[in-house]
């Protein structure tokens, strides 16, 4: 890859983050909760997980799922939690050992649930979220992290597929 290349690769690189903002600012009033606080993070985090997903379209739907998974499982801890509450100090380390059990197994047992990577970063999003939103549910959490984490994956796409093209134009140009 040349200068021109690489610079211009970048320059498209930044382009789609100062994008990714923009998107931030216009609908994170349209959010159930946190519209004074954007959440420009869960996107950026998800653009980094289609990274480490393999750069392809398989790679992003397979971490697309792992949202899903990550997000319902964090909900499924905290369900554990209140329900093992009578154990004290050990009741969300009980609900996560179960669940983590459940989601380790999905690597070997299922095709396409297999991104354990994404669902713990999905998990640890919607965890951050439910601890420092003090208005979300598992409803509005889910949402809101679902919604921007797809546009980061989406993003990620995006990031790959026009960065191989505006290599090759720039080829043909040299």
């Amino acid at each position: 890859m040349n200068k021109l290349s690489f610079a211009a690769g970048s320059a498209y690189t930044a382009l789609l983050a100062f994008i990714i903002v923009c998107i931030d600012q216009t609908i994170k009033c349209y959010m159930p909760i946190g519209a004074e606080k954007g959440f420009t993070y869960i996107a950026f985090v998800a653009w980094a997980v289609y990274f480490f997903s393999g750069c392809t379209l398989n790679g992003g739907v397979r971490a697309a799922i792992g949202y899903l998974i990550g997000v319902s499982f964090s909900i499924v801890i905290i369900l554990l939690a209140g329900l093992f509450s009578s154990t004290g100090f050990i009741a969300v380390p009980l609900g996560v050992f179960f669940v983590v059990f459940a989601v380790l197994y999905l690597e070997k047992a299922a095709p396409w649930f297999d991104l354990i990577p994404a669902m713990f970063v999905a998990s640890g999003c919607f965890f951050g979220i439910m601890t420092y939103v003090p208005e979300a549910t598992f409803c509005t959490a889910a949402t809101v992290e679902l919604t921007y984490g797809f546009i980061g994956l989406l993003f990620g796409w995006i990031t790959i597929t026009g960065k191989g093209i505006l290599a090759k134009a720039l080829e043909k140009n040299t």
